[in-house]
């Protein structure tokens, strides 16, 4: 008898900003993975059916009102059309063009979303690009996903992680920041040996909870030029990271370091790691970008949920010459980051 076919995850996938990219690769990357994933749409159903339409003709969606949804939970389709949550914007959508109007519109599908999650419709989230700019000029102070996901659910602190699979045979890179979007002259002041120890708890935590990685290996970089060369150029190895990655090996993590940034990144180096932890942006991912370019995603550690996105932005100018001319490569591998840890959290 043959084995019994796993369930397919159920992926929330909100569209992001409508004037951008969001809408179109939303759609392209949950058709063509239909058949591997439940990916229901969270946004306006009116508007992604005629982006549907103008796509692809045989692009098939199935619209359910929010009412619906809370009343009956989400119903099942087949792999012939993908569910579409209907979140309604307030104002037509000019390609390229951001309009404030619809700026909350846009924060309720995140709202959405994260209602599906603890109510057990959804299995993970997706996030498509969105435009900060548009929800404050709405009226709510927004600084990011990651930051409105974590006050959502109560998360003190939360770890961002780019991730992706380099051209040719490399290993697979996933890069986790100690620090996130701060000034250059900030980034020393905010490392700190017990952030740095939170960072660690939750990289090994959801290293092995989610990724299904038994015995998680971190590769941790310095922050000066040549991990301070024993203090001559800096000492936050010695003071910091050091006494940080003590603690926590004694709590049973595998993390080793502090490595020159510089020479790190080498598939010698990283066979060897399921994870690097840079201490500053700019300095883990323009490796991994460059690396990665149109394949690499942003996870969000340390949530009670599963989040992924794309490692790009809204593209206003390329929405604006029309439907065809983005790179959906980057969303799709988004939605099969989030099956993988869906399935992984399963068996976990």
């Amino acid at each position: 008898m043959a084995a019994p076919q796993a369930v397919r995850p159920t992926l929330a996938i909100t569209v992001g900003e409508p004037a951008g990219i969001g809408p179109e690769i939303a759609i392209r990357a949950a058709w063509a993975l239909r058949d591997q994933a439940n990916c229901v749409l969270v946004g306006d159903a009116a508007f992604l059916a005629l982006t549907a339409s103008l796509i692809d003709p045989a692009i098939r969606l199935a619209a359910l009102s929010t009412q619906a949804l809370r009343n009956g939970g989400l119903p099942h389709f087949g792999r012939d059309r993908i569910a579409v949550v209907d979140v309604p914007l307030a104002a037509h959508v000019v390609p390229g063009v951001l309009d404030a109007e619809n700026g909350r519109a846009v924060l309720a599908t995140l709202d959405l979303a994260l209602e599906g999650i603890q109510a057990g419709w959804f299995e993970a989230i997706v996030t498509a690009p969105l435009q900060k700019s548009t929800i404050n000029q709405a009226g709510v102070a927004f600084s990011g996903h990651t930051e409105y996901l974590a006050e959502k659910t109560n998360t003190p602190q939360v770890v961002m992680m780019l991730a992706g699979q380099p051209a040719g045979s490399e290993p697979y890179l996933r890069v986790a920041l100690a620090t996130t979007h701060l000034p250059l002259r900030a980034v020393a002041d905010a490392i700190t040996q017990d952030g740095l120890g939170r960072v660690l708890d939750i990289l090994h935590a959801d290293l092995r909870a989610k990724f299904g990685i038994a015995s998680p290996r971190i590769l941790v970089t310095g922050l000066n030029p040549h991990a301070g060369e024993n203090g001559y150029l800096g000492r936050e190895e010695i003071e910091v990271i050091e006494p940080a990655l003590a603690q926590a090996q004694a709590r049973g993590i595998d993390a080793r370091g502090p490595y020159p940034a510089d020479t790190l990144f080498q598939p010698k180096y990283l066979s060897e790691a399921d994870c690097v932890l840079a201490m500053y942006h700019d300095q883990g991912l323009p490796v991994l970008k460059h690396a990665t370019f149109g394949r690499g995603i942003n996870v969000t550690l340390g949530l009670p949920l599963i989040r992924t996105s794309v490692d790009h932005g809204t593209a206003l100018d390329l929405a604006a010459q029309g439907l065809g001319l983005a790179d959906c490569g980057s969303m799709e591998e988004a939605i099969r980051a989030a099956m993988a840890m869906v399935i992984a959290s399963r068996a976990h």
